[in-house]
């Protein structure tokens, strides 16, 4: 279906959400006629965490991150509103076909190695001057040409990926391990590496800053330490990006510059090298992001299971419940039961792959049949599990928007 969310409905809460007993009894009730497992969006939800989200990033464009959401519905609303523009793929296939469903602006936001997609992007000019695939070495480039020669095919468009990781004094690398290009001359070096290739041309530059946008900081005992390790990489990397822009802008007309994740709209968007930053996460909203100082995202997405057992008193089983979020095999990748309050896994099962049994007091009054309301950690991992996305306007549906999955997908 078609969604607006600019759009809400006369009369529509601000923000249900702050008392949960009224905003989860009222999804229970939306979705009371149907079977488990159900995933739903509540849309009141989706509205003010896109809306947030323009507000956080000061008027820079922001590229929608499409592996935190998986759902073409979705996506396309959101780049309806003022403020988003442009997709961040996370393969080519995907890029390709969302390219075949009219997207014009498109960056792939890993390197590829598929073979019959780099094949296809080959044969295909439109798609060729829609889409950017990224690159950190030119052994990627090596392996563009083994698939098509460049005589034989449209230019293909590149973005570098630089790594900002902080190289910290007596710490190390802090940060995610993606490009082996750091510094102004690894990145330059690389750059006229491309401009000297036939059959490329590099429009654009990549910087994600991992250590401060992937890290929550608000109520860890650890947090001090995160906030002052993420001061002094944002003080490195903006200086350290404004000189890799100079250089590049030297060896080619970059297009865009990148940056960010829903955890740094603020402080990257601040940065004038900047041209537009990245998220996704921010509009379903996983509870890890409940973790953030700096920002408050509504429970856009949730999903419900049933109750199929009682071994004891205080425990119900819920059928379901294993979908485990990427990162370190850790308890705050696991899904978080939030409805009835008061419920817990128990520390030696965890999220089960087929049954989940659940612990507290509030489980003496569920009976089988009953739901639970779980959130997912991060954002894409609900998608890969479900066919389709209940659309919840206060306490009915008022749609259904397809997932990936529900389309036949299966990209990663």
């Amino acid at each position: 279906m078609s969604l607006d969310l600019l759009a809400a409905p006369d009369g529509a809460a601000t923000r249900p959400w702050s008392d949960p007993a009224e905003y989860w009894g009222a999804m229970t009730d939306a979705v009371a006629e149907l079977s488990g497992p159900v995933a739903a969006v509540n849309l009141a939800a989706l509205r003010y965490n896109a809306l947030d989200m323009v507000v956080r990033s000061g008027g820079v464009p922001i590229r929608v991150a499409s592996k935190s959401v998986r759902v073409r519905a979705i996506v396309e609303a959101t780049l309806a509103v003022a403020g988003y523009r442009g997709i961040l793929a996370f393969t080519l296939p995907e890029a390709l076909w969302l390219a075949g469903n009219g997207h014009d602006d498109i960056v792939v936001g890993y390197p590829t190695a598929d073979r019959a997609a780099i094949a296809q992007l080959a044969s295909d000019p439109a798609a060729a001057s829609r889409i950017t695939l990224m690159v950190d070495s030119l052994a990627q480039l090596d392996l563009i040409d083994a698939v098509a020669a460049p005589a034989t095919r449209p230019a293909i468009r590149l973005c570098i990926d630089a790594d900002a990781s902080w190289r910290a004094p007596a710490l190390g690398h802090i940060g995610v391990r993606r490009s082996p290009v750091h510094d102004v001359a690894e990145v330059a070096t690389l750059a006229r590496g491309i401009a000297a290739r036939a059959g490329f041309q590099l429009v654009g530059l990549m910087m994600y800053e991992a250590q401060i946008a992937g890290q929550p900081d608000k109520d860890g005992a650890s947090d001090p330490v995160i906030r002052w390790m993420q001061r002094r990489s944002a003080d490195e990397l903006l200086a350290r990006r404004a000189a890799i822009v100079d250089a590049l802008r030297e060896i080619a007309p970059l297009e865009f510059v990148n940056g960010g994740g829903t955890g740094s709209l603020e402080l990257t968007a601040s940065d004038q090298s900047v041209t537009e930053v990245t998220a996704g996460s921010g509009l379903l909203a996983g509870h890890l992001f409940d973790r953030y100082r700096i920002f408050d995202p509504a429970p856009a997405a949730a999903f419900a299971l049933e109750v199929v057992r009682k071994p004891a008193p205080d425990i119900v089983t819920v059928l379901g419940g294993g979908w485990i979020a990427s990162g370190p095999p850790v308890a705050s990748r696991q899904p978080l039961p939030v409805w009835p309050q008061g419920l817990h896994t128990l520390a030696r099962e965890g999220a089960g792959e087929v049954q989940t049994p659940l612990q507290g007091q509030s489980a003496r009054s569920l009976q089988v049949g009953d739901r639970v309301w779980f959130r997912h950690a991060k954002s894409g991992e609900l998608a890969e599990r479900v066919d389709a996305y209940q659309l919840i306007e206060s306490d009915r549906i008022v749609g259904e928007a397809p997932t990936y999955r529900g389309e036949g997908r299966a990209f990663l």
